[in-house]
This record gives C-alpha cells, structure tokens and sequence, in this order.
C-alpha cells in the first residue's frame, strides 16, 4: 500500500505506562463514595432478603426443630434448611467436604446458620428467626489448641519438614533453650461485610453478584449445590470492599445461600451480613502455637533448631493444611539452618473455621523464628541484630531452605546493612539505652527485622490465569481478566500493562467487572499473584492484537516485521507514520480480528505438599524494617513512634500504588501485634464481634514518623510481568518488628536476664501481665 506520510503530533511518551505514579482507577469514586459496591446496586423488583438463624452451642446436636412460626410470620415467603438443597449441602473448596452450608442435626460452632429466612424486608425475616424454636443436646465442646491435643481431636495426622538430625544437633550444641511462641488470630474487618445477590434466569440458571475473591470457586461450587453444570451459573464481581482472605472462601457460603433461594422462589434474592453477624459467623487468621527446642553457641549462631507448630484450625479443615505448611515454609524466614526440624499440627475445635488471610501462615512461621531469634540474643547478652546477621542466609553458600529450595537472587546482605545505615540503627539503640537508664517508668525499645517472603500458590494448577482484549475500530480499548479488585489497584496496574504493550495512553483502556461469562476458570485473587498471573495474562493478549496488526501492517505496506515499530499512540510503518486510531480503523476494515484471549501459566512448582519438600514458591521478596517504641511500665500502654521500611517489589509498576501497599500491609500487621486481640469464653461464644471490643488501628496509631523505601537495582526478574515483584503480603510481615521492638522495651524494663518475650498480640494488658510475670520469676 503506497499513500503520502501521515502527518500527526506525537508525545515522547505514553500516559499512564508503566513505572507511572498513575492513581488508583477508582480513587475519586472512593473518596467521594459514588464507587457501586454491591450493597448500593438498585434493587430488582421483588427481590427477597435473607436472614440466617445461627447456632447458640459450640457443639450440640438439635434434638428439635420447630420452624412452624418462623413460616408463619408476617412476609415470610420461604424458609430453607438442609433439606432444601438439591445438590451437595457443601461449600468447602477442597475435596474433604466439611463446610456445611446448613448444618444438618449437629452444629459445631457458635454461630453456625442452621437455617435461613427470605422475606419481603431484612426487618422481616430478622424477626422471623427469632420465632423458631429449638432444642439443643449439648456436647462437650473443645475449644482450644490444648484441650484438643489433650482429647486427640485432629483434621488429619502431622506432616514433617526435616533436614539434616536437628535433635543430635541441639544435643550437642554448648547452648539450649526451649519455649513457646503464640499468635492470636485476627479478624479480617473488611468494611464492606459478606453480601451476595443472587439473580434466576431462564432455563433455571442464576446470575450471582457477589463479594468475594474467588468467583470461578464461586460458580463450580454453587453449581455443585444446586446439581447443576457450572455453565448454569455466572458469577460477577466489580469490586470488594476489603477481602485480605476472608472472602477467598467464606463468600461462598451466602452466595450459595443466595442462589438457593433464587432458584426455589424464583425471585432475586439477597443476603448481607450486619458487622456483628459477620463477627461471629466468619473464620479468622490461624491461631498457633508453636513449641521449640534450640542449640546455639556462643555468638547467636543456631546449630540446630526443631518447631511443632499447633494450628488452632477450627470445626472444618477449611485452607488450614496449606497455611500451616506455609507457617513451616517460613518458619526459617531469612536464616540457614542445617539441622531442622518442623512439625505440623492439625487440631480441631468447636471454633469457627480458621481461613486465610494475608499472609496466609507466613508471618506466624516468620514470628516462631524471629522470637527465637530474640530469646537467643537476650540469653546472650547480645544485640538481637547481631544474633540475626549471625543467622543470615548467603549468596554463594548457606543458601538452601530446609526443604531444599534454593534462596535466589538474595538481597538481604545489601538491605539489611543500608537500613542498619540509613535508619541509624546503632546510635538509636545507644540513645535508647542512655533514656531506659534514666527513665524508670516509660521504657523505649527498638528492633531491626528482615523478611524473606515465597511468592505465589504452592500447587501448580493455581498459577494460571486468563485475560479477554478488545480493540474497537475507534482505538479504544476493552479489558477483562480473572483477577479481582478490592482496592489493591489491580485493575489499574492490568490496564498499565496493556497500555505499555500496545503504547497507547491508560485512558483509552477500560477494565470490566470480573465475571465467569467472559473469562473462565479463573483463580483466587490471593497469595500476592494477583499482578504476576493477571497483568501476564492481559499481556499475552495485548501481545497477540499486537502481532495481527503487525501482520496485516507488513501485508498491507510490503515491509519486514522490523519496520513496523509501535511509538506512543503512533506506529511507523517504513518511513510513514499512523495515529492508533487510524490503525485500529483500517484493521477493522481490513477484516483483521481485534478481540483476543491470553492465558498466563507460571513455570511449574516441584512440590510435595506432603513430605514438605520442593520448590513451592515462583520467587522471593526480602525486606527489613526497624521499629522504635514507648511502653508505660505501670501501664502496659505503648506506642509505635518511628518506623523505618527498606523493601523490595522488584522494579515498580506503580510506585504510588505500591507505596499504599507497603504502609497499608504494615499498619494491619500492627494491629494483629498490638492491638486485635479475639476473646471468646468458655462457651465458644466470640465477645469481640464489634468495633467497640475489637481494636484495628486508627488513624492516631500509625507511627507519626513512618520512612519507606524501595530497594533501588534489583536486578532483572526472569518471568515476571516487567521485572515487578508482588507487594500485597509481605508488608504485613515487616510489621513482626513491633512485637520485637515491644519485647525490647519489657526486657529493659525487667532488666538483665533470660526473658521469654511477649506474645502476640502485645495489648497493655498483655504488656502488664509479661512485666508481672517477669518480676515474679526473677524476685
């Protein structure tokens, strides 16, 4: 094809490519509060609302159940139990099948739905609940680690990670010592509660908006239910209010709630949790406790260390086999041991099940080693800082994981010493010490930590995920991926990525509500993969409309591949030159296909989940953070005053959102150290289930002085969307530096001598009690 050369203005680059501070595609939505979540979606007409009945026992059998007076009550128009499911009355996500959507004659969980009501108002269907009568059999309920190691009550039998004979190696160290290291579980305290709207359709089909962060598990599993194939039910979600796990598998539950009353009453149907409700109803972050035995020498270095770890997994299994095992994975965190030994344990309890959250059994096997990390150092004498570069793994030796995996592209040796330098770690600690000498009552401490974070899922079928792009004849552009938005900016990095593939300007990119009808069998949005699989995925996509209009380019203008070159919003072909638009145009015209798919797999994981051996992670993400804090001994009230972050997310994709991440991450790993603290009594009955009991940080609780960083020349990342590394859990992790430095502030409060440390989370009382305790032991 021969014409005169186009003549259009160009910019030297595009808007909105990668590397850009580009905010986030929803940020003025957000603050404005005209972003649609799901609960401000006009209602359908003659849509019902749901209302469950939960059980008052931990563990009872019902002797009775008399639903006469709940169908009977004023705008009532069905009631569902057990026996109304048609398929498998099941939600659970893995192949044991112990999430029961209703329970069937036995409950095992304060809390558990029983049944649900579906009337004309919420009010209604409230009330109606309240009018059923039933009779429990209480059973002798189990309702923590201890009771149910006592009575044997497992999920399954333990599995063992093991290197080298950690127990000759202890044995014969000149130095031991042995303890317990606990976490509290954390509530998840997404500001946009459980909720699903459940739509039917012909031929018996059904359309489900939900919240969650798995629709395609979503589809399957509702499809499962209602005894239906998965292509009679579409899942579509545009964007969560907060997930961070807790809605990678306990959406599924009031989705298939939903969908069931959608599809007896043929009428839309509706479902959403009060905060109070979703409290009680819903798992939370794993609670553990992990027992230890270590052999050291006299400089900090551990010869020999073994942990059994004692997973708090609740009434179901739940993701509690692959969290523990992650707690395992990362009970090393950034130090070679030669001999260990890790044992996981899977207890049942009459508790709600534990779920994922971020972190997903990381930071409790990083916060096993940190503590003894700290033990070592206070038994020592010794700065805990020198007791960890003891421990640190290398570059060219002492660079293998207990379970055989090679520590790659290892940046601790140049994090750890430039945040040493720049945070001026050692003139603060003596500073502090000079204060603490002076100061009887309020004690300061202060703590240095790095973090070696695995990325991605351990089973290989996870790392996948799909992408659907259209260019339409005007030269905008339509993107639909796999992955899911809930406030992380995923959707604005994805467009990022196809406007720097294609060099065309963010604006002229639009991303769509995720959904199964466009594109299929997609993943969790979970373990910080949601960038890697996704954006990867909508790059191959860009990539193939990219190579067609190419062809068609070098078919149309007799030129080699080579002189077709994309510039922004601009292509030269030879020595002529087309806007994007005009391509896009003359393609279309030219008959030339503009919609494509992209599909992204990860190179394959060599992974045995039960010998705990392989590689199970696509990559790591290193770290370190020194935290400075204040504790009133009198007290127990404390204060992070200073935080100092060095992290590594390979090379950007957006530092503005990234940097939202980093801090966002570390404030809610605060919380769990601090100040989220989960009460329930001897009855199983959870007493924090509201704002007014259960503590997040405030805004007055992050630290007034807060400096972050990013790790500046990582280094080329092979198979990773343009050298960028994940960013969603390892920032909660750099937050373990708070309990470390709290327990540094207690130790100079007690003096010289062994000291245990706290256990997480460090509230005032918790502070009070470890200062009490402390002083009895030592007189």
């Amino acid at each position: 094809m021969s014409g005169n050369p186009i003549r259009a203005e160009r910019t030297a680059a595009i808007s909105g490519g990668i590397r850009s501070r580009l905010e986030h595609e929803s940020s003025e939505k957000h603050v404005t509060g005209s972003a649609v979540y799901l609960d401000d979606m006009p209602e359908p007409a003659g849509v019902l609302h749901l209302y469950p009945c939960l059980s008052r026992h931990a563990y009872a059998r019902i002797a009775r159940l008399d639903l006469s007076r709940v169908v009977a009550a004023p705008g009532v128009r069905a009631v569902l139990t057990a026996a109304d499911v048609p398929g498998t009355n099941d939600f659970s996500h893995g192949a044991v099948g112990d999430d029961r959507i209703f329970s069937d004659r036995l409950v095992e969980y304060a809390g558990q739905v029983i049944f649900v009501v579906a009337a004309d108002t919420r009010a209604a269907a409230r009330d109606a609940v309240a009018l059923a009568e039933i009779d429990y059999e209480e059973l002798p309920a189990i309702l923590d680690v201890d009771a149910a190691r006592a009575a044997g009550s497992r999920h399954l039998e333990p599995r063992q990670m093991k290197r080298g004979d950690s127990a000759a190696a202890i044995s014969a160290a000149p130095l031991q010592l042995s303890g317990r290291v606990s976490n509290g579980g954390q509530e998840h305290f997404y500001l946009e509660t459980q909720i699903a709207l459940a739509l039917p359709r012909e031929d018996g089909d059904v359309h489900i908006h939900s919240s969650t962060q798995d629709p395609s598990a979503v589809q399957s599993i509702v499809a499962r239910i209602l005894g239906k194939p998965a292509n009679c039910v579409t899942v579509e979600v545009r964007r969560l209010g907060g997930g961070f796990g807790g809605k990678e598998t306990v959406a599924t539950q009031f989705a298939a709630i939903a969908a069931l009353v959608a599809h007896k009453t043929g009428r839309p149907a509706k479902i959403r949790l009060d905060r109070d409700d979703d409290m009680k109803v819903t798992g939370k972050r794993h609670e553990i406790h992990a027992d230890y035995r270590v052999g050291f020498d006299d400089s900090g270095r551990v010869l020999g260390i073994e942990f059994d770890i004692h997973g708090a997994c609740g009434n179901s299994l739940d993701q509690s086999v692959p969290v523990i095992n992650r707690a395992a994975f990362h009970a090393d965190n950034c130090y070679y041991f030669a001999d260990f030994t890790a044992t996981c344990h899977y207890w049942k309890t009459h508790i709600v099940s534990a779920v994922a959250f971020r972190g997903f059994g990381t930071p409790q096997g990083m916060l096993m080693v940190e503590r003894v990390m700290d033990r070592i150092a206070r038994f020592l004498g010794l700065d805990p800082l020198a007791v960890r570069m003891a421990n640190l793994y290398g570059s060219d030796s002492r660079n293998t994981t207990p379970f055989g995996a090679f520590v790659g592209n290892n940046l601790l040796g140049r994090i750890v010493p430039d945040l040493v330098a720049s945070s001026e770690y050692h003139a603060r600690r003596r500073e502090i010490a000079a204060f603490n000498t002076g100061s009887p009552i309020l004690k300061k401490g202060l703590a240095l930590m790095p973090i070696k974070y695995g990325v991605g899922f351990g089973v290989n079928f996870l790392n996948q995920g799909g992408a659907l792009l259209h260019l339409y004849a005007d030269g905008s552009l339509h993107i639909n991926h796999g992955g899911v938005e809930m406030g992380q900016g995923l959707h604005t990095k994805v467009a990022q990525v196809v406007a720097e593939e294609l060099q065309v300007d963010v604006d002229r990119i639009r991303v769509s509500a995720t959904t199964t009808e466009k594109v299929p069998n997609t993943m969790a949005t979970a373990a910080s993969s949601g960038t890697d699989i996704n954006a990867a995925a909508a790059r191959h996509a860009a990539q193939k409309v990219r190579r067609r209009l190419t062809e068609f380019l070098c078919g149309e203008y007799s030129v080699p591949v080579e002189q077709v070159v994309f510039l922004p919003n601009h292509v030269r072909v030879g020595n002529q030159e087309m806007t994007f638009d005009e391509l896009a145009e003359r393609a279309y015209m030219a008959r030339v296909s503009l919609s494509a798919t992209g599909h992204y797999k990860s190179p394959k994981n060599d992974y045995d989940p039960v010998a705990l051996t392989g590689r199970p992670h696509r990559y790591y993400v290193y770290g370190a953070a020194v935290a400075e804090v204040v504790i009133d001994a009198l007290t127990g009230e404390n204060a992070v005053t200073r935080v100092d972050i060095l992290h590594d997310v390979g090379e950007s994709l957006n530092p503005a959102l990234d940097f939202g991440q980093l801090e966002g991450g570390f404030i809610q790993g605060m919380g769990w150290m601090t100040t989220e603290e989960l009460v329930w009594d001897n009855a199983g009955h959870l007493r924090t289930h509201a704002p007014s009991t259960y503590k997040i940080p405030a805004c007055a609780d992050r630290p007034k002085d807060m400096r972050m960083a990013f790790v500046e020349g990582t280094g080329e990342l092979a198979d990773s969307v343009f050298h960028s590394k994940a960013i969603g859990e390892p920032p909660l992790c750099l937050a373990l530096v708070v309990l470390a430095a709290m327990s540094d502030a207690v130790a100079s409060a007690l003096g010289p001598g062994d000291f245990v440390g706290l256990n997480a989370p460090a509230t005032a009382e918790n502070i009070l009690m470890t200062l009490k305790r402390g002083r009895s032991a030592t007189g």
